[in-house]
């Protein structure tokens, strides 16, 4: 028996109370166990990216009709990663528990999962992985492309970029703000290899989508078509009983991995793919990224790491003609929720720009995996993403400078009295999940106005917190543990040399360990720790985990199932 005949099925009072109300113009035979779906619908307009997804909702309703489907529009917690105050990602694992309970307590067999912005599809697929109920994922597409002086302008990349540039005096601030009409000229989420671009890549490579769906911008026709092409494979995943743990194999986070490196990805998949993976009690740990996207070379000449945008990387063939070119790379068992493997999914020949998609044989750049580093600094572990780094930076030595709230980072950080220079390692902590709280994207911190004005554009610097997929730099983050967990990052002080060397792995604060041991934090440091005294954020820091092991909470790992056992009356 279905899900959903459990509550429609019978002649009891509850069976009575669950089909009357639900009758308001439905047709009787949508009682009579075919297959209701859940459309988890993330729109909001107060999440900019996700706007749009009520029309690309109804493609996936016509489909789940066509397919002898009932339809149900189910709105779920939206994340606007642009909006939202203090990060989206403290609200990541609320949205995944909201959407994990009205997934289970309602009357659906199958669900599909529109999302868009950052945080939304990794909420729902770590709901949908806890449920247990067949799904299937339908991104929001990356919007077209923006341009200034005739030059690609990308979404959130550009505007760190210009707003330096402003800081460095060569450019005023009423040039920067006309381009924002030319930077954001569409529906869709960011134009870069951003977060939400990357997590839309995600789902697909773990199969979760119909493979071709990640990356069609949203203004694209065929977004439309193949929505509704979602629609009815929800129906059949649903009679074949496919649930989200038989295709979001350990294999599947494999070519994840492999894909985040190819693609260039943001650094944040790391966080929700450890999520994910928790919930569904796949083996997956830090150094599995490091492991596995080693040697994998960037193929996708995007940006931050390089000069094109999503638009364009359709236009060149698109994801899966990427993954093409490491197919060799790939775990050739996994399936999709097409019901074929992935690797008989992916095109021989089918590249129509080489400087967009490169060759395995000529990448952008030979080895594009995330590097994790550890040492005396990050025992836990930290990040890097060497493809959106300066090869020059990734083996470093220099002097410190502290910073210990991103208020004090702003408010010093063109103080004239301010002892920095190019070789400093510029340090911001108490931004990690328990500290700020939710881990805030403020790791690529700006540089010293005085700097940019002599020409530096990049320097080290190392956080707790996360920075956005579209940002760049010599940048560690995901400093785990965090300083407001007892990370020895809250000991560091101004003036300690710190080493970085990428390729060696590591991260060191060249201070004897026992003056480490006679170190307390300073008073301002943990006075600027988040101290909530009720609702969310208390439960989010009584219970969250660190960086390097997904940042969800404690009790939310693994998974509950769809049962529901007891009636509402």
């Amino acid at each position: 028996m279905s899900r959903s005949a459990e509550f429609y099925g019978g002649s009891d009072r509850n069976a009575y109370l669950h089909r009357a109300w639900m009758r308001r113009g439905v047709p009787d035979h949508a009682f009579d166990g075919r297959p209701n779906i859940a459309i988890a619908n993330t729109a909001s307009d107060l999440t900019p990216c996700n706007a749009h997804l009520d029309e690309v909702a109804q493609s996936v309703k016509n489909g789940i009709y066509e397919a002898g489907g009932i339809p149900y529009n189910l709105p779920m917690v939206s994340l606007g990663e642009t909006t939202v105050r203090t990060t989206a990602m403290l609200w990541r694992n609320m949205a995944a528990m909201a959407a994990e309970e009205l997934l289970r307590a309602n009357p659906v067999d199958g669900v599909v999962l529109l999302g868009g912005c950052d945080k939304t599809i990794p909420a729902l697929l770590m709901a949908a992985a806890s449920v247990g109920i067949p799904a299937i994922v339908v991104p929001g597409g990356p919007m077209l492309n923006g341009s200034f002086r005739g030059r690609p302008l990308g979404c959130g990349t550009g505007v760190w970029k210009l707003s330096e540039e402003v800081r460095a005096g060569g450019l005023s601030d009423a040039e920067f703000r006309s381009t924002e009409s030319s930077m954001i000229r569409s529906r869709g989420h960011c134009n870069t290899m951003g977060t939400a671009s990357t997590m839309a890549f995600m789902a697909e490579a773990l199969g979760m989508s119909l493979p071709g769906v990640a990356g069609t911008p949203a203004p694209d026709s065929r977004l439309l078509e193949l929505s509704h092409a979602s629609g009815r494979r929800i129906v059949e995943l649903v009679g074949q009983e496919t649930t989200p743990a038989d295709i979001m194999t350990e294999g599947a986070f494999h070519n994840a991995i492999v894909a985040l490196a190819a693609i260039g990805g943001s650094t944040n998949a790391v966080v929700h793919l450890l999520a994910i993976a928790g919930r569904l009690g796949v083996e997956l740990s830090l150094d599995d990224f490091d492991r596995i996207g080693d040697g994998v070379p960037l193929l996708v000449n995007l940006q931050p790491a390089g000069e094109y945008l999503m638009e364009d990387l359709f236009r060149a063939g698109g994801f899966l003609a990427v993954l093409n070119e490491v197919r060799h790379l790939l775990n050739p068992s996994t399936v999709t929720v097409s019901g074929r493997r992935l690797v008989d999914e992916l095109p021989v020949e089918a590249v129509w720009d080489r400087d967009v998609i490169r060759t395995a044989q000529e990448p952008l750049q030979p080895d594009a995996g995330i590097v994790v580093l550890r040492g005396n600094l990050a025992p836990s572990g930290a990040i890097i993403k060497p493809a959106a780094a300066s090869a020059q930076l990734l083996r470093h030595r220099g002097p410190a400078v502290v910073f210990d709230s991103v208020e004090d980072m702003r408010a010093r950080i063109d103080d004239p009295d301010l002892v920095v220079d190019e070789n400093s390692v510029l340090v911001l902590r108490g931004c990690g999940p328990r500290g700020y709280p939710g881990m805030p994207e403020v790791a690529n911190m700006p540089l010293p106005r005085r700097l940019l004005e002599k020409g530096v554009r990049d320097m080290v610097r190392i956080c707790d917190g996360r920075m956005s997929g579209t940002a760049y730099g010599t940048v560690v983050l995901h400093v785990a543990p965090e300083a407001a967990a007892g990370g020895p990052l809250a000991l560091v002080q101004d003036g300690d040399l710190i080493e970085m060397d990428v390729e060696a792995r590591g991260l060191t604060l060249l201070v004897p360990e026992e003056e480490l041991r006679r170190r307390t934090p300073p008073t301002q440091l943990k006075a600027a720790y988040a101290s909530p005294k009720r609702g969310w954020e208390q439960l989010y820091i009584d219970h969250v985990q660190q960086a390097d092991t997904g940042a969800d909470l404690d009790f939310l790992t693994g998974a509950t199932g769809p049962a529901v056992m007891r009636d509402s009356h």
